[in-house]
């Protein structure tokens, strides 16, 4: 069953059981079923043995501790514990009385949460829970949806680390090029200098940020995210209270009513300068000198979360004790933030286990082996290497939940078949790649950032999944065009003004003015 069509099976059947159920556990445990009856051929004790060693890998790996996944757990759950601290200390309720005054509008809300899901770029995982943090108190006082706060945040966090070689998702993609520039004795150019000839060509990046602006701007909301807005702005209900929220608090917590910006705001700077500081001394570490790119590329991305978040929280702690002393909340509220934290965070951790262990049998499955052999044995017209290998990439990342192994996999072939037919075409077939990755993994309910991205936005994870899907299909669409133009034309700035024209023009045709204000 490895390699073959029937790979193919078990993503599409969670996927679909995703979108009819609305019930990511289930349709995850389904997809997960059936991926070990087809390792196994539909051995019973086969299947069961070959899911626990599934789950056992998540945790444990080559015989030690699988700190990857281990630190990223541990990493939700004190992120779940900081925003308990931060609310109990009363700066949520601070900085949104804050906010309210400078940000008048549910544009400028959610300009403003684009706009930090851009700047924070050096990895996607810490973009997406770090920027919800800070902008839900801004977007909840203006009645934009959660779902549509994890749209702004998924379509920002790593359409805009895709694209910057200082990040941990550039130093990884820049050591792939580097390893097939050599492979193909290519000398033109660096794996650097590649890179960046690559970022215009990135077409579906392009058209989700600009789509996102354009939302923002012009109130572009259809299908589920208009209901989604709809009802919160005529009921003030942000998302349905009936569903799971992972990263809510579920009961109500004592505030401080002598909080400040600062009890907000000096954790979120903690978690930065923690994050981004252990990722630099780990990578120095690793590389043995500070030169950027190689530092970025070695980095250890979760213990550098893992400590970072250890360092916000500890100042979370004297904020809340501060509180404390100024008789704002009582000190036996520090077990209540501990306890309801961790709550929050169990249905991201749950759904993410459950993410992991079906990655891990599709991964057995060589499904995207599979889709990528597609590619090589087609015999299209070289103009249309890039349109069909995003296509391709979009397909494999939405059935595997991972950009990074579309990565891994694809580039490689879009190198050897670009340097066995035409090398000139080789830069667009790589930048094909990284696009339709990110583009398949927007989509795909069984992804990591996807379910990240509903955490940090409070979103229900489905209703993130279905509201994003459209726009995230409208971009994939204008890229398509855009790739097909650049591939029989060969110029990159005349595919990526096709994109722009198209997306600035849907969106303007058939938005309306989202400048509104918000009454208390």
């Amino acid at each position: 069953m490895e390699n073959t069509i029937y790979s193919l099976i078990p993503p599409l059947l969670a996927i679909l059981m995703v979108i009819l159920t609305r019930r990511v556990l289930l349709s995850l445990g389904v997809g997960i079923i059936a991926s070990a009856l087809l390792i196994t051929n539909f051995s019973i004790t086969g299947t069961f043995s070959k899911i626990w060693e599934a789950v056992k890998g998540i945790f444990v790996a080559d015989g030690a501790l699988n700190t990857w996944n281990v630190y990223i757990i541990l990493f939700l759950l004190i992120l779940g514990v900081i925003t308990a601290f931060v609310n109990i200390s009363g700066g949520s309720r601070a900085f949104g009385e804050w906010a309210m005054q400078r940000v008048k509008t549910r544009r400028g809300a959610q300009l403003l949460a684009a706009v930090l899901g851009i700047i924070i770029f050096i990895d996607d995982y810490f973009n997406a829970l770090a920027v919800g943090q800070v902008s839900r108190p801004i977007t909840d006082r203006h009645k934009i949806s959660r779902a549509k706060l994890a749209y702004i945040i998924d379509s920002t966090s790593a359409p805009v680390c895709v694209v910057s070689p200082v990040s941990s998702w550039g130093a990884y993609i820049i050591g792939i090029i580097g390893s097939i520039l050599a492979a193909h004795s290519i000398t033109e150019y660096t794996a650097f200098s590649a890179f960046i000839q690559m970022i215009p060509m990135n077409l579906y990046v392009w058209a989700a940020l600009l789509l996102v602006l354009v939302v923002a701007f012009k109130g572009f909301d259809f299908g589920k995210m208009k209901e989604h807005e709809d009802r919160a702005l005529a009921t003030g209900d942000l998302y349905d209270p009936q569903k799971d929220i992972p990263g809510e608090l579920k009961n109500d917590l004592p505030m401080s009513t002598k909080g400040t910006v600062g009890d907000l705001a000096w954790p979120i700077i903690a978690l930065i300068v923690g994050t981004v500081g252990m990722m630099l001394w780990t990578g120095t570490e690793a590389v043995g000198s500070f030169d950027l790119l190689p530092v970025f590329e070695n980095t250890d991305v979760t213990k550098s979360l893992l400590y970072g978040s250890l360092f916000a929280l500890a100042v979370a702690l004297i904020l809340f004790f501060r509180q404390v002393s100024l008789k704002g909340v009582e000190g036996s509220a520090v077990g209540t933030a501990i306890v309801e934290g961790i709550k929050s965070m169990l249905p991201a951790v749950y759904i993410l286990l459950f993410a992991w262990t079906i990655v891990t049998l599709i991964d057995e499955l060589q499904t995207g082996t599979y889709l990528a052999g597609l590619v090589e044995k087609s015999n299209l017209p070289i103009e249309m290497l890039p349109v069909i290998i995003f296509l391709v990439a979009g397909v494999m990342a939405f059935s595997t939940g991972t950009s990074w192994g579309s990565f891994g996999i694809l580039l490689p072939i879009a190198g050897e078949i670009s340097a066995a037919t035409d090398v000139t075409i080789l830069l667009p077939a790589m930048a094909a790649v990284l696009a339709g990755s990110v583009f398949g993994d927007h989509c795909s309910p069984i992804s990591d950032t996807t379910i990240l991205s509903s955490t940090g936005a409070g979103s229900n994870h489905i209703d993130h999944v279905l509201t994003q899907l459209p726009y995230a299909i409208i971009g994939a669409l204008a890229a398509t065009i855009g790739y097909l133009v650049l591939g029989f034309t060969g110029s990159t700035l005349l595919g990526l003004l096709v994109v722009i024209v198209l997306v600035v023009g849907i969106g303007f045709i058939k938005g309306k003015s989202s400048d509104t204000a918000v009454s208390e």
